[in-house]
């Protein structure tokens, strides 16, 4: 089937349903995205944001495991770490598996604003959710890991 034209089932209400809504998520979601960003530092780029949180879950990480998980280039990845460098949120110390690999890593000041920025968004979903049987709340986590799971392959 050519890119672009409808698979089967593609005009079933549940799918025109779930695409709008994933879309207002999605749109939503950038521009909290930056909000966020901002909070962390008032000169972070949006797409960064989402290498600090990925460092503040994982750990040291090597540019390479970074870019393949964001899903950039070696070129774009160098140049958020330099920017993130720059504003002390990160560094890095060499790999001591690989002498010509470095590992990046939060410091502390990178891990404290990002903590505090992940605190303040889990208790606007708190507070955003307050009605939601605590039930549901999972089973939305669950559903959405799902869909994550399932756009990676």
């Amino acid at each position: 089937m050519p890119a672009g034209q409808p698979g089967p089932g593609t005009e079933q209400p549940e799918f025109l349903s779930l695409e709008r809504e994933l879309t207002v998520l999605l749109r939503r979601a950038r521009a909290s995205q930056g909000e966020m960003a901002r909070e962390v530092h008032p000169d972070l780029e949006s797409a960064a944001y989402g290498l600090l949180i990925r460092l503040d879950e994982c750990g040291r990480q090597r540019a390479t495991e970074l870019a393949a998980y964001i899903g950039v280039g070696k070129a774009t990845m160098s140049r958020q770490l330099r920017a993130l460098e720059d504003l002390g949120l990160v560094a890095r110390e060499p790999d001591p598996a690989d002498g010509r690999a470095w590992l990046v890593h939060l410091t502390e000041e990178g891990r404290r604003r990002v903590g505090k920025v992940r605190n303040a968004r889990r208790a606007r979903y708190a507070r955003r959710l307050s009605g939601w049987d605590p039930r549901e709340v999972s089973e939305l986590a669950r559903l959405l890991n799902q869909l994550n799971q399932e756009m990676e392959g």
